[in-house]
C-alpha cells in the first residue's frame, strides 16, 4: 500500500515547464547515481586495488586475478544483451533495484576463496548487475528531464562509477588493514546503505518502461548512428589498460607497492567523479558530436602518456584524465543518440541498449585479448596501453572520416 501510494503521488506532479529540472528529477537523478556507484563504481571498480592483495594472499594466481577481473566484463556483456528483456518481464524499476541487491551480495559472497569457479561465477554476476544498470538506470530518468539539462542530469547519474572508484581506492587500503575478508565485507555494507537509501526515489513507472519498448519496430538507423556504436565499442577498449592494469602497474609493473598503486587508482576516481559532470554540460553548451570528437582526441593523448614518461606527473595526468572519461563518455554518447535519433524515444532507449552492448562486448573482448598478451609479452604494460591508445584514435578517424564524407556528399 506504501509503494501504491507513493506511485500516486509521483504520476499526480505537474509537468516540469520546459528548461527547468524539478526537485522530483534531480531525487531520480541521485537513486541512479547510487545505482551506477553499487553496480558499476564498487562491483567492477572495487576489484582493481583488491587484486593485489588477492595475489599477495595467495587466494588466487596472478593470471587467474586478471581472468577473474576479465569475468566481470563478461557479465556485463550478457547484463547489457538481458537488459531489455528483463525490464520487459518485470519492470525497469523493479530490476534496478533487483540488480542492486545481488551486487550486493556478490560482495558479501566473494569474502571467502571458495575456488576459482565461486569466484567467477559472482564476478560474472556482479558484472550482469552492471550491465542491466547501466542499460536500464538513464532510460528510466531522462523522460522525465527536461531536453535543455539531460547531459549535467546524465553526468549526475554517471558520476555514481567516480564516487565508487573513489570510495573503493581509499577505503580499500584501509579495509586490507583489517584483513582481506573485511575489505569484501565493507564494500557490502556499503552497498547495502546505498540500495536502501534509493530504494524510493526511483521514477513510480518509467516513461515507456513496457513489453512494447522491447519489441521496438526496426527503423532506418543513419550511417552516423551506426558509426557511432563501433566508436563507442573502440572508446571501451582505450579504458581497459587503465581500468584494469593501473593499480597493479604501479604496484608490481614500477615497484612502488600496494598504497602507491592504491593512490593512483583515487586519482583515477577523482578524475571519474569530475568527468561526467564536465562533458554533460559541455554537451548540453556546444552540442554532444563537437563535445565527442574533442573527447577522443584528449583521451587517447591520456591513454598514450604512460608509454612515454612514468613520471609521477605523467601518471597523474593520465589517471585524472582516463578516470574522467571512463564515465564522462557516456553522457556524450547518450547526447549524441539523442541528436542522431531527435523523434523517436523508442528508438532512442533501443540505440543505447544497442550502444552498450557495443561497448560491453568490445571491452570484453579486449580484456580477456589484453589479459592474452600480457600474459605472452612476460608482463609488458605498456603494449597494452599502446594498443588503448590505437582504439580511441581509430574511434576518432572514423569519427572525422564520417564528417568528411557526409560533407563531400
Amino acid at each position: 500500500m506504501t509503494e501504491l501510494h507513493a506511485n500516486t503521488k509521483h504520476e499526480a506532479r505537474p509537468q516540469q515547464r520546459p528548461g527547468t529540472t524539478s526537485e522530483a528529477t534531480w531525487r531520480y537523478a541521485v537513486a541512479g547515481l547510487a545505482a551506477s556507484l553499487v553496480g558499476l563504481g564498487l562491483a567492477r571498480f572495487s576489484y582493481t586495488p583488491l587484486i593485489p592483495a588477492l595475489i599477495a594472499a595467495k587466494w588466487f594466481s596472478a593470471s587467474d586475478v586478471v581472468y577473474l577481473g576479465a569475468a566481470n566484463l563478461a557479465g556485463y556483456l550478457a547484463g547489457a544483451l538481458a537488459a531489455r528483456a528483463v525490464a520487459a518481464r518485470i519492470g525497469a524499476i523493479r530490476a534496478l533495484r533487483a540488480m542492486m541487491l545481488l551486487a550486493t551480495l556478490s560482495f558479501f559472497a566473494s569474502s571467502a576463496p571458495v575456488s576459482f569457479i565461486w569466484f567467477f561465477a559472482w564476478r560474472f554476476l556482479s558484472g550482469f548487475t552492471g550491465g542491466i544498470i547501466m542499460v536500464l538506470a538513464a532510460s528510466v530518468i531522462l523522460p522525465h528531464t527536461p531536453a535543455s539539462r539531460r547531459g549535467i542530469v546524465g553526468g549526475v547519474i554517471f558520476a555514481g562509477v567516480g564516487l565508487g572508484v573513489a570510495a573503493s581506492g581509499t577505503l580499500v587500503p584501509l579495509l586490507l588493514q583489517q584483513g582481506l575478508p573485511q575489505s569484501w565485507y565493507g564494500l557490502g555494507v556499503l552497498a547495502a546503505v546505498l540500495t536502501l537509501l534509493s530504494w524510493w526515489n526511483w521514477p513510480a513507472q518509467a516513461r515507456g518502461d513496457t513489453a512494447s519498448s522491447h519489441h521496438t519496430k526496426r527503423r532506418h538507423t543513419s550511417p552516423a548512428a551506426r558509426a557511432l556504436l563501433i566508436q563507442y565499442g573502440l572508446n571501451a577498449v582505450a579504458l581497459v589498460p587503465h581500468m584494469v592494469f593501473i593499480v597493479d602497474f604501479v604496484a608490481r609493473g614500477l615497484g612502488q607497492g600496494i598504497a602507491a598503486g592504491s593512490r593512483y587508482w583515487v586519482l583515477y576516481g577523482l578524475g571519474a567523479i569530475v568527468g561526467p559532470l564536465v562533458t554533460g554540460h559541455l554537451g548540453d553548451r556546444s552540442g554532444f558530436g563537437p563535445a565527442l570528437r574533442a573527447a577522443f582526441l584528449i583521451e587517447a593523448a591520456a591513454v598514450l602518456l604512460p608509454t612515454v614518461s612514468t613520471a609521477p606527473v605523467s601518471l597523474i595526468v593520465s589517471s585524472v584524465v582516463v578516470g574522467g572519461f571512463t564515465p564522462g563518455i557516456v553522457p556524450l554518447v547518450l547526447g549524441r543518440i539523442h541528436e542522431l535519433v531527435p523523434h523517436s524515444s523508442e528508438q532512442q532507449r533501443a540505440t543505447w541498449s544497442h550502444a552498450t552492448t557495443s561497448f560491453a562486448l568490445f571491452q570484453a573482448a579486449a580484456a580477456y585479448g589484453f589479459s592474452w598478451i600480457f600474459a605472452q609479452t612476460g608482463g609488458d604494460y605498456l603494449v597494452l596501453f599502446a594498443l588503448g591508445g590505437g582504439g580511441v584514435i581509430l574511434a576518432l578517424a572514423i569519427d572525422l572520416g564520417l564528417a568528411l564524407t557526409t560533407r563531400k556528399a
